[in-house]
């Protein structure tokens, strides 16, 4: 698995555009999540179908031609310097074939945050555009709203990436060892459910996989990681780093699954790493070279998430 291209950072005043690509977002915190950013020196705007509802589905933020419509429009605009998503949900996948992706990929490398369903989005931007992403904490989640640690690790990856370059988790190894690779992943069932789409990547060999999810029971889970074992998909990966959990069943249930089938990889896998859907989640870049060590609860990147 190759490098991909970073980024560059952000400055003060820069524009940053927020969009909806899955789910509906409740206008105080899209604005409470834009005051955030100008409170970062940041020039926050709100796409133009930020705030919509779908006439049908009550799930999507609107029509999966105008989420997507926001999203090309804001990567081509040249003013934009970074794409925000507002929160998760459902949708991404729905609009991610509507995007033209020629006309993105003219546009230049630019910042893209989010997580949970965005993570249909990194596995896109990886294989259609080749470009590091960041799975942080959006515009407009509650986690983000209420936790400063998690609006200064990302602040730290947009303005001074240097200084985040160690990512240090609060648990410990479930597999010990350390592994190089380069970073990938996200939520664990848009994961799954991505295989075989056409321009998806076939294969995490070669890279240090990033794995959490929410709200889901332990069998579900274990059908995911099942998936991805059977398809082959994991073959070649070279660690695995467990973020959040939250709402899965018992942790130690979860803890019991997880080891069960990612221990017969023969890989690092290091538990609790602070990411995903829990307070004060860390920010992690996809697609830069770094190593973990499972034992210490360190990944350090060999650079900057931006450049």
């Amino acid at each position: 698995m190759k490098e991909l291209v970073r980024p560059a950072r952000l400055a003060p005043g820069a524009r940053v555009a927020v969009v909806a690509p899955s789910g509906p977002v409740p206008e105080e915190r899209l604005q409470a999540g834009l005051d955030v950013l100008r409170g970062w020196d940041l020039d926050p705007v709100a796409a133009p179908h930020v705030l919509d509802r779908h006439g049908v589905f009550d799930y999507l933020a609107g029509t999966d031609a105008d989420r997507a419509a926001d999203l090309e429009n804001a990567w081509c605009d040249p003013a934009v310097d970074a794409v925000l998503c507002a929160r998760g949900g459902y949708g991404a996948q729905r609009m991610a074939d509507l995007l033209d992706w020629e006309a993105m990929r003219a546009a230049g490398p630019k910042v893209l945050v989010g997580f949970s369903d965005v993570t249909a989005l990194h596995e896109a931007f990886a294989a259609r555009l080749g470009l590091v992403t960041l799975h942080g904490p959006m515009a407009a989640g509650v986690d983000f709203l209420k936790n400063a640690r998690a609006q200064e690790h990302l602040r730290a990856t947009l303005f001074a990436p240097e200084t985040v370059r160690t990512l240090a988790s609060g648990g410990a190894a479930l597999v010990p060892g350390r592994a190089r690779g380069v970073t990938l992943g996200g939520c664990l069932t848009l994961l799954a459910s991505e295989l075989g789409v056409p321009g998806a990547r076939s294969s995490a060999a070669g890279g240090l996989l990033c794995l959490e999810d929410v709200g889901e029971d332990a069998y579900r889970l274990d059908r995911c990681l099942t998936q991805l074992l059977r398809s082959g998909w994991l073959d070649g990966v070279r660690g695995v780093l467990l973020g959040s959990w939250e709402g899965c069943a018992a942790p130690e249930r979860v803890r019991a699954m997880l080891a069960d089938r990612l221990g017969g990889l023969g890989v690092p896998v290091a538990e609790e790493f602070g990411f995903g859907h829990c307070a004060g989640a860390l920010t992690v870049p996809f697609g830069v070279a770094a190593e973990l060590d499972a034992e210490a609860g360190t990944l350090t990147l060999d650079e900057p998430a931006l450049r």
